[in-house]
């Protein structure tokens, strides 16, 4: 925690909070792991255009066109 309250100093309260956040999450408190993290999402928060993943932004319609996958053509046409 005092590396936390150091590390605060610099990037302030909520990015570390935020940073502790996702340390808790993904179980990752080994040493440097924090830098680490701040590093990352204060490089990355800068950059626009960011899109996440998610159903609307997908490039797949769906899986329909997947449907007969693997299949032999005796079972697709049964």
């Amino acid at each position: 925690m005092t590396a936390a309250v150091e590390l605060a100093a610099f990037v302030g309260a909520a990015t570390v909070d935020s940073a502790l956040s996702r340390a808790a999450e993904s179980g990752r408190f080994a040493e440097g792991d924090l830098p680490a993290i701040v590093a990352h999402h204060t490089a990355t928060a800068a950059e626009t255009g960011l899109v996440v993943a998610d159903e609307s932004h997908s490039a797949q319609p769906g899986t329909a066109a997947w449907a007969g996958f693997g299949s032999t053509s005796a079972e697709a046409s049964s």
